[in-house]
């Protein structure tokens, strides 16, 4: 498999199921096989739960402490920017990276749109998102239990062929 030459859309799937399904690990080996064949990639993640994205002690961790709505620390090779309160969804947030060929989100699995759902023996037996997008379950359990298509998680270039053909933007 090699990347194909001019991108013409952006592609953008959810990574989706139960915790400790294997989202994170299936998310990972995507990357790192799609940098392999020369796409940049932005990964964004849903959680459920508050979190902090900050360091304790920083200055920016200071800023925020103090009430900053919002901090911002850019370098020559990054960049990092928090806001509080301001409603953005992990789907506005795919409008930070227009140059991404593709954006895996980890997370989302209620909203339609294209996704994969991570089903791991020992976790779970069935799919739990919501079926409206879901192209391909992604499983060690044997397929017949699925009504999607069913790729082992080893199977990595099949997966990325099945996020190319069905990622939407």
């Amino acid at each position: 498999m090699e990347k194909k030459s001019g991108r013409t859309r952006q592609v953008i799937v959810n990574i989706c199921g139960v915790k400790n399904s294997g989202k994170t690990t299936l998310m990972v080996h995507l990357i790192r096989r799609f940098r392999e064949l020369g796409y940049q990639v932005a990964a964004l993640k849903h959680d459920g739960h508050d979190f902090n994205c900050d360091v304790p002690g920083t200055d920016s961790f200071r800023f925020d402490e103090a009430g900053a709505y919002g901090t911002a620390v850019a370098s020559g090779s990054h960049c990092f920017v928090h806001r509080r309160n301001t409603g953005e969804t992990v789907r506005d947030l795919v409008r930070f990276f227009p140059e991404a060929d593709v954006v895996l989100i980890e997370g989302l699995k209620e909203m339609p749109g294209p996704k994969i759902e991570v089903v791991r023996g020992g976790i779970s037996r069935e799919a739990a998102s919501n079926p409206d997008g879901r192209f391909l379950i992604v499983s060690d359990l044997p397929e017949e239990l699925f009504r999607e298509p069913v790729l082992r998680p080893d199977e990595t270039d099949r997966i990325l062929e099945e996020i190319l053909r069905h990622g939407g933007a």
